[in-house]
């Protein structure tokens, strides 16, 4: 008996499963689908186990060795096979079923005509026994497909409208494939249909804007802004939201003065040491500094611009409602699907909000807490597979005592204006303020520092007054925040 488990994140196992079959000149696969298998009479579950196996098992008795190669598919194996002993009803079914697949796949009588795949992507869910040698031993992922793979699926999609003319000119395969990070196979057929649908809703638009109500099927044509508008109708679920995270940096980055460039050229580096160094698997940083120093804006520009395949930001919004358990199944799945790119950006935005961390009494989560502590340290299993983990917090010394601060590699402080670089900042946002105006708002300031967005924010307050940006009206803006020159 020979069995195979697929861990799979992408659409079309069955039909790599029959392709195996072909390969092996098998008879056509056996297809079950995980929950088909559950009966409501007792006993019931078990005797369809034994049905799949009952043919091949006879042939095997009367050939022998001469008999041909039967191969049985269990679809969403994770359904009938969890583990035993969490289940919460009283009746045993499901361990039951496990028992008598174990049985099937490596029990007393033993046959070698049987080919067993199981299919799942919920590897987590599936009793260890399965997985031991001589049942479910050899396991393959499949994972997101390269750019070589997005663009054989795209032809293999676009092959109808090509050879039926009905493909634009201007839809250029390699730079789809290229436009299509992070897609599956299924979110890779959707787009294509997309596109499909855009382009004959833009035909019956023309007919209805002439008022001609003849339909010419000739002038079709899936063009470009087609497949452009497929993208935003039919995003890719795994990876990277570039749109998620351009809103924490949608003023743009402003490099304000020498602490913060080395700040920034530091992340930077790192990020180019993770993706380029085979003895970094795992790089940690812990960005730190005041509140509204634009710590999340630097970390999602980096995130960002370090084009990773999967990249995610996680904050305390994302985890409302969400029990204790929730939380941190949550976080350990954003891990473990880090883990299954060879590249990966994890963004860890104001951990303390994450962990519900109250100052007064000193309570949080200590279920999350525990989990950040393992997660942030645990390297890749599989070779090649990096992840670099930023951390945000603006409270580092109740982190330090909650030992968050020791699980990172790097510390980073994320600096707050001087008022010499308050000139820069001013330049970059209201370019057309004069120069004495300038010089007059830095000589107010004192030696007093301004976090950046607190700046920002006051500069735009200043900026709706009658006389535009100037001492007086920055001045005013500082009081109206509820700060002076010297408060903050």
């Amino acid at each position: 008996l020979h069995c195979i488990l697929f861990l799979l994140t992408a659409k079309y196992n069955a039909t790599i499963a029959r392709k195996i079959g072909e390969a092996l000149k098998a008879r056509p696969p056996k297809i079950i689908n995980g929950p088909e298998i559950l009966n409501k009479y007792v006993g019931g579950s078990e005797e369809k186990i034994r049905e799949q196996f009952a043919d091949a098992e006879e042939e095997y008795r009367k050939l022998g060795e001469d008999s041909e190669l039967h191969i049985i598919i269990f679809d969403e194996i994770d359904a009938i096979c969890k583990q035993r002993g969490s289940s919460r009803d009283s009746t045993g079914v499901g361990d039951n079923v496990v028992n008598q697949l174990l049985a099937k796949l490596d029990g007393v009588e033993q046959v070698n005509n049987i080919l067993v795949i199981g299919m799942t992507n919920r590897k987590d869910m599936i009793d260890d026994a399965l997985m031991r040698p001589g049942r479910l031993e050899v396991k393959v992922e499949i994972g997101l497909p390269d750019e070589f793979g997005r663009t054989q699926i795209l032809q293999i999609h676009t092959s109808k409208m090509r050879n039926s003319g009905f493909l634009g000119s201007d839809v250029s395969i390699p730079n789809l494939a290229t436009m299509t990070k992070n897609y599956t196979g299924a979110e890779i057929e959707g787009l294509c249909k997309a596109a499909s649908s855009f382009a004959l809703n833009r035909q019956i638009d023309d007919i209805k804007a002439k008022g001609d109500m003849k339909f010419d099927v000739d002038k079709i044509s899936v063009d470009m802004q087609d497949f452009t508008k497929g993208m935003a109708d039919v995003p890719a679920n795994f990876g990277v939201k570039e749109e998620n995270l351009q809103k924490y940096f949608y003023n743009g980055i402003c490099n304000f003065g020498p602490i913060f460039n080395n700040v920034k050229g530091s992340l930077e580096a790192m990020v180019d040491q993770v993706r380029g160094s085979d003895r970094t698997p795992l790089l940690s940083v812990l960005l730190h500094g005041k509140p509204s120093s634009g710590k999340s804006a630097l970390a999602a520009y980096i995130a960002v611009h370090s084009k990773f395949p999967y990249v995610k930001m996680l904050s305390a919004d994302q985890l409302i409602g969400y029990a204790e358990a929730q939380k941190v199944e949550k976080i350990r799945k954003i891990f473990d699907d880090a883990s299954k790119t060879p590249l990966s950006l994890i963004v860890l935005d104001d951990i303390e909000n994450l962990l519900s961390y109250v100052r007064l009494g000193g309570r949080f989560s200590n279920d999350v807490l525990q989990a950040l502590l393992v997660l942030c340290k645990k390297v890749p299993e599989e070779k090649g597979r990096k992840v670099i983990v930023i951390g945000i917090t603006s409270q580092l010394r109740d982190m330090d005592s909650l030992g968050l601060k020791d699980i990172f590699n790097v510390t980073l402080e994320m600096p707050n204006v001087q008022p010499s670089e308050i000139p820069t900042v001013m330049k970059h946002w209201t370019p057309d303020v004069q120069q004495t105006n300038v010089n007059q708002i830095a000589k107010s300031m004192g030696e007093s520092d301004i976090p950046i967005k607190k700046l920002l924010m006051v500069l735009e307050m200043a900026l709706q007054s009658d006389g535009g940006v100037n001492e007086d009206s920055f001045q005013s803006a500082l009081i109206r925040m509820g700060y002076t020159s010297m408060g903050f």
